[in-house]
């Protein structure tokens, strides 16, 4: 069966932050952050933006341009939910003006929930779906800043969601079931252990990433036989917490293939990785959603891509979940990247200085927990504005007893 994404869309909040100059800012320096872990930009969490609606704007336009009745599985990846019962695939349902029969679910494993919720809904394709019904599939996820502006590396974060419709008619992206390989294991890299909080151990993330990438790929060369892998495939795109964690990633690949030389690892990634990460360093720290912005980056950013040409990807979550597989090119790869017009749209965005950041950051976690609240928009002045009102966004309201409210911008 040919299954795969048919059609995608990112959405960010309508605030950028310079990720530079926060780094500087919190000790670091411009080369650190700009030239080492290769960050520009960092999109900024206003408090009347969740992932709820994150989720439903990054889905809004995907659900114009189809038949919603054809909608029978919505599925969400979020470490970011809102509640501990009660799944983001609920509004995003409801605001979608979805029909009732459908299945409507969350997915939960830290950055692989995105990865996680497109394989279950290709299974459900290749299982159970109706003739001509489709997935809707979101990722979508914020960073929790307040701890980690106690330890002054903030400045790696951000926000994002990735929608996509998930079909037999994959327009932008085939994928085929058995060309993967997977690898798992518990342990307690980076996690979220109360609703305020996202903590881990950075060289114990590393590691374990690395490791997951390895036991990956040796189950995907299990599965699928030996490869030559710069043969086999035209671009790669690894799961991105950091933009330059993508070096590192490709340079351990590279090893098994016997290139270690420094000069000749680099000049293979910036041939074959680097172009799909022009998004992730304007977005910042994207979640799951990083290795979908990368496929749209290789896809918008190299003209020397064609239909058919194969790609592959790693997806990592901590706790952990890794996944290595092959996706190729759909035959209107190039026009469905153009329709989502990911770089205008985070151009359009309003850059905030880093005062009205922080004010925003901690406004925002003010909100968390709260029986009551009112979602603040006074700042930066006249920002919602120019950025939200008039133009149809979901937006949080406020919080009445503990019931969340949204309404369209």
């Amino acid at each position: 069966m040919t299954a795969g994404i048919e059609r995608i869309n990112v959405y960010t909040p309508r605030y950028v932050t310079d990720a530079v100059a926060l780094g500087v800012a919190r000790g670091r320096t411009e080369t650190e952050v700009r030239d080492r872990l290769l960050l520009q930009q960092r999109s900024v969490m206003p408090p009347f933006e969740d992932a709820v609606t994150l989720a439903v704007n990054a889905a809004k336009p995907l659900l114009a341009s189809v038949d919603r009745s054809d909608i029978e599985l919505v599925l969400v990846g979020t470490e970011s939910a809102v509640d501990f019962g009660k799944p983001v695939a609920t509004w995003v349902h409801r605001f979608g003006d979805l029909a009732p029969h459908c299945r409507c679910l969350e997915v939960k494993h830290a950055c692989y929930g995105g990865t996680g919720a497109l394989r279950m809904a290709l299974d459900w394709l290749a299982a159970a779906a109706p003739p001509g019904k489709k997935a809707l599939v979101v990722t979508c996820d914020y960073t929790r800043s307040g701890m980690l502006m106690d330890y002054g590396f903030d400045f790696v974060g951000g926000a994002c969601a990735v929608a996509m419709i998930v079909s037999r008619e994959p327009a932008f992206l085939r994928i085929e079931a058995d060309r993967t390989g997977y690898w798992t294991q518990e342990i307690a890299d980076t996690f979220r252990p109360t609703s305020r909080l996202e903590i881990g151990d950075n060289q114990k993330s590393l590691y374990a990433y690395l490791d997951a990438l390895d036991g990956a790929y040796a189950h995907f060369e299990q599965r699928c036989g030996p490869i030559d892998f710069d043969r086999c495939f035209a671009g790669h795109v690894y799961h991105a917490p950091f933009p330059a964690m993508a070096l590192q990633a490709h340079r351990t690949v590279l090893g098994r293939m016997g290139v270690t030389g420094k000069s000749d690892a680099l000049e293979h990634f910036h041939r074959k990785v680097e172009a799909g990460l022009v998004f992730n360093r304007r977005i910042g720290g994207s979640y799951g959603c990083s290795t979908f912005l990368g496929l749209l980056g290789q896809v918008d950013g190299r003209r020397d891509l064609r239909a058919g040409d194969r790609l592959s990807v790693f997806a990592y979550g901590s706790g952990c979940q890794s996944e290595f597989y092959e996706v190729a090119l759909g035959d209107d790869a190039r026009g469905e990247a153009g329709r989502a017009n990911v770089g205008r749209h985070l151009d359009e965005r309003l850059a905030v200085s880093i005062e009205d950041y922080e004010y925003l950051e901690r406004t925002r976690e003010e909100m968390v927990d709260q029986r009551q609240a009112t979602a603040d928009r006074s700042r930066p002045d006249g920002a919602y504005a120019s950025q939200y009102a008039g133009q149809g966004r979901l937006v949080l309201a406020g919080v009445d007893d503990f019931r969340r409210v949204y309404e369209w911008s």
